[in-house]
């Protein structure tokens, strides 16, 4: 009797299937987006290697558009992963860019004031977004279409009837960016660069490019690529290793199942639509305090660039499916072809061209590993 359990118990269970270490990299969302951007770095390297696209001020500038561009992307992917968009992103960067600089430059507030300020209204307003998609029942492709027409027209209305202006940097002895490095808190979140002193280390042993006195060409790495990393890894982390995260995939796969099992779906998804606004508003600060000016057109068309990227990183459009690293992926992607396009002889106009063949492959790819998964998991 006991060898006949022994026997039994050595027995393969025919519900576990092997499945191997390519089978499973080709699951992964991030697949493509990683693949897109090995495949990217090699052309550049190939086409654009010696115009110091890689050098470390090269590296630097390519990085720094993806940083901006990645913020929102990990906000995007978060919220295309419960099954719902944002249209509205590109109309708040402008007009939370406006929020910060109109109190401060007419209104006497001090930045650490007006920070908070910005992202408070901007916040409100995703909440509002979430609320009216959720309580209306409508798409969020309609409620957040009209929030981009709303914003942007606020964003030039009040700019206008407060300053007579639609771009505002300040004059005379009052100008935005010095208010804004004065301020000891608002300076070191969100100006300057980090790690200047090991670049400067560096050049004087020779491993990077110097100035004339000695020190480093690139003179650190910019705030907004610090930003980008700090989100990109707290939303993996939440995604991967949270209930939360759960909560996110449960949403878009089957909101009506997975609120039939006590998941919260009505706060994960308005939640998300705040984090997607306080993302839109970090990059608004971020660009104002770099650039030293709002503008009431700032943010144009990054809405689309944001979901764009998920896209690249393997969240689908109907949601349940995602990367939170493959939308870092898509974005590092757009950074080093827009810049990287001016490292070479290739006419800037083909870059959206670059786009949309980007966004189609994609989603093309991502359909067809979806639907692989679906048939090896019967």
């Amino acid at each position: 009797m006991s060898n006949i359990s022994t026997s039994a118990a050595r027995l393969p269970d025919e519900r576990i299937r092997s499945v191997g270490f390519l089978q499973k990299l080709l699951m992964r969302p991030e697949f493509g987006a990683l693949s897109g951007t090995l495949l990217i770095t090699l052309m550049f390297i190939i086409v654009a290697g010696d115009a110091g696209m890689f050098s470390m001020e090269g590296i630097i500038n390519w990085a720094t558009v993806a940083g901006y561009l990645g913020i929102i992307a990990v906000a995007a992917a978060l919220l295309m992963i419960a099954g719902e968009f944002d249209l509205s992103i590109g109309s708040m960067i402008g007009f939370a860019g406006m929020m910060v600089a109109i109190p401060i430059l007419y209104w006497g507030w001090p930045p650490m004031v007006a920070v908070p300020f910005s992202f408070f209204v901007a916040m409100s307003l995703g909440w509002l977004n979430g609320w009216l998609v959720i309580k209306t029942g409508l798409p969020s492709f309609i409620v957040t279409l009209a929030f981009y027409f709303i914003l942007r027209g606020l964003s030039l209305a009040i700019s206008v009837l407060l300053t007579g202006r639609t771009i505002i940097s300040g004059e005379g002895d009052l100008i935005l960016r010095d208010a804004m490095a004065a301020d000891p808190v608002i300076g070191l979140l969100f100006l300057g660069h980090v790690f200047t002193g090991l670049f400067n280390y560096l050049a004087g042993i020779g491993w990077l490019d110097a100035r004339a006195d000695g020190t480093a060409l690139a003179i650190g790495i910019p705030k907004v690529i610090v930003w980008w990393g700090i989100l990109t890894l707290a939303g993996a982390f939440v995604l991967a290793r949270t209930r939360l995260g759960n909560w996110i995939m449960a949403c878009g796969g089957d909101a009506n199942a997975a609120k039939n099992v006590g998941i919260p779906v009505t706060r994960v998804k308005i939640a998300l639509f705040v984090f997607v606004a306080f993302a839109a508003t970090l990059f608004a600060t971020l660009q104002v305090a770099d650039a030293g000016s709002a503008a009431a057109d700032r943010g144009l068309q990054k809405e689309f660039e944001a979901i764009i990227a998920a896209v690249i990183g393997g969240c689908l459009l109907t949601g349940g499916y995602g990367s939170v690293i493959g939308a870092a992926f898509g974005a590092l992607i757009f950074g080093m072809v827009q810049i990287g396009i001016g490292y070479t002889s290739i006419d800037n106009n083909w870059y959206r061209v670059f786009l949309g063949l980007m966004l189609l492959m994609a989603v093309i790819f991502n359909n067809y590993i979806r639907r692989r998964f679906a048939q090896s998991v019967r």
